[in-house]
C-alpha cells in the first residue's frame, strides 16, 4: 500500500514541525474563521463601530490560508509548516470569535477598556498614516541604538575574552552597568542629552551592549584549547587564531546575546518614547491613552508585535545564514 506524503520521514523537518498531519486539522482554521466571519456579518453589534475593515481582513485571511494550502500541495516542506500551525491558528480564530461576542456583540466586557477586534482594526486603518510615521521613527531609533550597541558589544566582548588586561578593566564596568535596568538611567539621560532621540539612543545602547558583550566574551572563552594548539602547530599567528578559530566558535553565543539584546532594546525603546518623546509608537500609545481611545492603544500594540516579529525573523535569517554549518547538528 502506497504511503501518504506525510508518512515519508524527514528528520530535519520533523524535529521542528512535529504536530499531527491530519487532513481534518488543516481545514479546522478555515471553518472557524468562516464561522467568525458569518457571526460578524449577521449578528448585530451593540458597540458603535465600523466593521467593514475587519470583515475585509477576515476574508483576506481565509483566502490567503487556502492559497497557502494549495501551494503546499506542490511544496512538501511548506505543507508540513501549514499542518504544524493548524492547531494554533484554530485557537487564534476561536479567541477572536469569543472576543467579538464578548465585546461588539454583547458588550459584556466594559468599553472603552476592551474594544472589539473590529474597532481595533478600524483604528489602525483610520490612523494608518500616523502609525506608519510612528513605526518608522521607532525603527530608526531602535536599529541605530541596537546596531551601535551590538558592534561595540561584540568588540568589547572579544577583547574581554581574548586579553586579560581588557578583562581586568572592562569586566567590572560591564558587571556594574549590566545589572542596572536601562530605563533606570532615564532621569540622568534626560538631563545629559539634548533631545529625546539621543536619550532613547543611549538607553537602547545600554540595553544591547551588556548581553552582547557578555555572550561574546563567554563564546571566546569557551573555545577549546585544543583548537588553539592545533592552529599554532600549523603555524597560525594570534590574529589568525582570533578571527578564524575563536570568533567563529563564539558566533552561536554572540547571536544568543543579540536575540536577548533585541528583546531588552525593544522594551526600552517603547518606555523611552513614552517619556518626553514627540514621535514613535510609545508616544502614540501615551497620546491615545490620554484621550481614552483604547482601540488606538491596542492597535499600536499590534503594530509593535508585528514589528518585533519582523525584527526577530530578520535576526534569525542572518543567524541561519552565518551559522549554516550547524544545520543538521543542532536541533
Amino acid at each position: 500500500m502506497k504511503k501518504k506524503w506525510y508518512e515519508y520521514p524527514n528528520i530535519a523537518l520533523d524535529t521542528i514541525y512535529w504536530k499531527p498531519k491530519s487532513e481534518i486539522w488543516v481545514w479546522v482554521p478555515v471553518f472557524i474563521f468562516v464561522v467568525h466571519l458569518l457571526e460578524n456579518l449577521f449578528i448585530p453589534a451593540r458597540e458603535d463601530v465600523k466593521e467593514h475593515i475587519y470583515q475585509i481582513f477576515l476574508v483576506l485571511f481565509i483566502s490567503c490560508y487556502i492559497a497557502l494550502y494549495i501551494y503546499g500541495l506542490i511544496n512538501f516542506e511548506f505543507r508540513k509548516k501549514i499542518y504544524h500551525k493548524a492547531q494554533f491558528t484554530s485557537v487564534c480564530g476561536l479567541v477572536l470569535l469569543v472576543w467579538d461576542l464578548l465585546t461588539a456583540k454583547s458588550a459584556v466586557l466594559p468599553i472603552p477598556y476592551f474594544p472589539s477586534a473590529a474597532g481595533i482594526f478600524y483604528s489602525i486603518y483610520d490612523d494608518r498614516n500616523l502609525l506608519v510615521q510612528s513605526a518608522l521613527y521607532s525603527m530608526r531609533l531602535f536599529f541605530t541604538g541596537m546596531i551601535t550597541g551590538t558592534i561595540l558589544g561584540i568588540a568589547s566582548g572579544v577583547f574581554i575574552g581574548w586579553r586579560r588586561q581588557c578583562d581586568y578593566w572592562i569586566s567590572p564596568i560591564i558587571r556594574i552597568s549590566g545589572i542596572i535596568p536601562a530605563v533606570a538611567w532615564l532621569p540622568i539621560a534626560l538631563f545629559i542629552f539634548p533631545n529625546s532621540f539621543t536619550t532613547g539612543l543611549f538607553l537602547i545602547f545600554m540595553s544591547s551592549w551588556f548581553p552582547v558583550s557578555s555572550m561574546a566574551a563567554m563564546g571566546i572563552r569557551s573555545t577549546p584549547k585544543s583548537f588553539f594548539e592545533a592552529a599554532k602547530t600549523l603555524g597560525a599567528k594570534n590574529n589568525f587564531i582570533l578571527f578564524h578559530v575563536a570568533l567563529p566558535n563564539a558566533m552561536p553565543a554572540i547571536f544568543n546575546g543579540i536575540m536577548t539584546a533585541a528583546a531588552f532594546s525593544f522594551t526600552t525603546l517603547i518606555v523611552s518614547e513614552m517619556v518626553g518623546a514627540k514621535a514613535g509608537l510609545g508616544f502614540y500609545i501615551n497620546w491615545a491613552k490620554g484621550w481614552g481611545n483604547y482601540s488606538k492603544v491596542y492597535g499600536a500594540i499590534i503594530i509593535m508585535a508585528v514589528e518585533f516579529a519582523v525584527i526577530l525573523a530578520f535576526i534569525t535569517g542572518i543567524r541561519n545564514s552565518v551559522l549554516r554549518w550547524q544545520k543538521g547538528i543542532i536541533k
